[in-house]
């Protein structure tokens, strides 16, 4: 197998895992609004209504669908690194204290964060199981 093959894979593995990461977070928000007000009350400090979390949750789902399907790569793999920056950022307190119960948890996304630029930085090179792969 050549190394061109071996990025291939590693980068759709990527993108696959990291589109099924993202859309248990955002059909949560559709499915069960109120779940995504309390975290945006805890994290984001933020009040919002159960249509406004269900309104991200779609949005949030039709970006997650569009980057796994490799479409608009600045755009949508921007928009996923960008919301799990904000994620990853809003749990600082958590980060840092690492060894409180519950804690360890949070550090699984961290190396999202980290697998998620270096997609952002291959994006042109993540072409296998995408449209543009298909289009060929």
């Amino acid at each position: 197998m050549t190394n061109q093959r071996k990025l291939q894979i590693s980068l759709a593995l990527i993108r696959i895992s990291t589109a099924a990461f993202f859309l248990v977070w955002s059909i949560e928000k559709i499915i069960a609004p109120e779940a995504a007000q309390k975290i945006f009350q805890k994290f984001y400090f933020l009040s919002i209504s159960n249509s406004i979390a269900l309104g991200i949750g779609i949005i949030q789902t039709l970006i997650v669908v569009i980057f796994l399907m490799g479409l608009f790569k600045t755009f949508s793999y921007g928009a996923m690194l960008g919301m799990h920056l904000v994620s990853v950022l809003s749990t600082y307190q958590q980060l840092f204290n690492p060894y409180a119960p519950g804690n360890q948890l949070f550090w699984a996304a961290v190396p999202t964060l980290a697998a998620m630029i270096g997609l952002f930085l291959l994006r042109d090179e993540d072409q296998l199981l995408t449209f543009q792969y298909y289009l060929k």
